[in-house]
């Protein structure tokens, strides 16, 4: 049954009330984050665009692109989030903002017009500030896309800088986090063999890269680090309700991959078995309605979060590839109703999204309405940890090998059972121990995912999100 609810919004920023209706099922609102003070770009109306998520020292941030610059809004208390620092990009009034983060640093990006710049950002003062470690155009001065696969940093449509033409993508070292180092181009290997030459986005594991080639399909590569060399494994270059290619996520398990095409409008969300490669089966295809876009999906397990622009949030649970079924939503844009009737392709409603901080809310970014912080507890099953036990995880995200330190004042004394948890259900392991208040998780033999850490006693449990990478 659809839910309707009335929420009053804090706009923390600017301190102004403000009431809407959202049409939402399984998912509530924490809060609506903006500042009254962005101004949009002329060409469609857009205040805000990429997002990202990061956490550490027991606290949670929401990085909001915008057409200024990026904001870093501190959403520990998800009812009133705090803006902590912005960061001015090169120009103003940018259509485009991507970012990620890797170890304690921020990768701010943007593909408008010259002039512009690749900008990296030093988080480890936070909650206080953050600091700009490098603002420059030396590698490139615009980007499309940015994917973070362990330690190094895929870039998607890389032009200026060294690259006299554009690179449809191009791989750099993190070795050094503040000193990024070019390793390759997919031009460098295949030079034509993209006729549009865009890698517009990807997903990349273990160096493997589902890349979204706009115009040209889906392509599969291996970027092989010994011989500094992309492998092309295999294409999708005709599927049902074919468009322009825009981006995609992988299940946990490798096993299935859920891609989206974005123009023309309306197109369906691509469910792909790609359990082998060179046998790539679109499974299903579906929509939340007839009329918006799929934008940018996000997996957790088996759970795909999709920016769906109009509609704004759309959950699917995947795990049936044959037969998705929607789990929740939340239409961050207020300003279409669920259902239409909608513009041809409007550039309204929700950007990105990011469902992997530890306490399980869910970040999505409205290119008119800002950010909002949302409650999927309901649809999940897992509750939010309670501020109450003053519970901290570090560090969050891990590198696979770290020890991740959980400290809280619950269960104190008390004899506990402790479990890890894959984003499937599956124990990873379980073990008993008196809780003499901080418990040291090893991630040796864990693979990069999003894990549940809980602990267990006297019919009460604790529950908190980690991820590895």
């Amino acid at each position: 049954m659809k839910k309707i609810y009335l929420l009053f919004l804090l706009c923390i920023t600017v301190s102004i009330v403000n009431a809407q209706i959202y049409e939402t099922n399984n998912i509530s609102m924490h809060s609506n984050w903006f500042d009254t003070a962005v101004v949009a770009e002329p060409a469609y109306g857009i205040k805000y665009n990429g997002i990202w998520g990061y956490a550490a020292g027991g606290h949670e941030y929401a990085l909001v692109g915008s057409t200024a610059g990026v904001y870093f809004v501190d959403v520990t208390n998800p009812s009133a989030p705090v803006t902590s620092d912005f960061v001015a990009g090169h120009r103003a009034q940018c259509i485009w903002r991507e970012i990620k983060t890797y170890s304690h640093y921020a990768y701010l990006i943007s593909d408008d017009a010259s002039p512009n710049s690749f900008q990296i950002v030093d988080l480890q003062y936070l909650p206080d500030s953050v600091h700009v470690v490098a603002d420059y155009n030396a590698l490139f001065e615009r980007g499309h896309t940015i994917f973070i696969d362990g330690d190094k940093m895929y870039i998607g449509i890389a032009r200026g800088g060294m690259f006299t033409n554009t690179a449809s993508m191009a791989v750099f070292s993190l070795s050094n986090p503040e000193i990024p180092v070019f390793l390759r181009s997919i031009n460098n290997d295949y030079p034509s063999l993209l006729t549009y030459n865009q890698v517009h986005d990807m997903f990349v594991k273990n160096d493997t890269v589902y890349a979204s080639c706009a115009y040209d399909g889906l392509f599969i590569f291996k970027y092989d680090s010994v011989l500094n060399h992309f492998n092309l494994l295999s294409s999708l270059t005709t599927y049902p309700d074919q468009g322009y290619n825009h981006s995609s996520a992988l299940t946990d398990d490798s096993q299935t991959l859920v891609f989206m095409d974005e123009v023309p409008a309306g197109k369906a969300v691509k469910v792909v078995d790609v359990s082998d490669l060179q046998n790539m089966v679109v499974t299903s295809t579906f929509k939340s309605n007839t009329g918006p876009t799929p934008h940018n999906p996000f997996i957790v397990g088996n759970t795909c979060y999709i920016a769906y622009y109009l509609d704004g949030l759309q959950v699917y649970d995947v795990a049936d590839p044959y037969q998705p079924v929607r789990i929740g939503y939340f239409d961050t844009h207020y300003q279409e109703p669920l259902g239409g009737p909608y513009p041809s392709l409007a550039y309204q409603g929700a950007w990105g999204a990011y469902p992997y901080l530890p306490s399980g809310n869910v970040l999505v970014s409205d290119m008119q309405n800002g950010l909002y912080v949302l409650d999927v507890s309901a649809m999940t099953g897992i509750s939010n940890p309670s501020a109450d036990n003053q519970t901290v995880v570090f560090p969050n995200p891990a590198k696979t090998g770290e020890i991740i330190r959980l400290k809280s004042t619950k269960f104190k004394n008390q004899e506990v059972v402790v479990s890890v948890i894959d984003a499937l259900g599956k124990i990873i392991s379980k073990s008993t121990t008196t809780f003499d208040g901080f418990i040291d998780i090893k991630t040796a033999n864990l693979s990069s995912g999003v894990y549940t850490l809980r602990l267990e006693s006297g019919g009460e449990d604790l529950t908190n999100r980690v991820v590895v990478y």
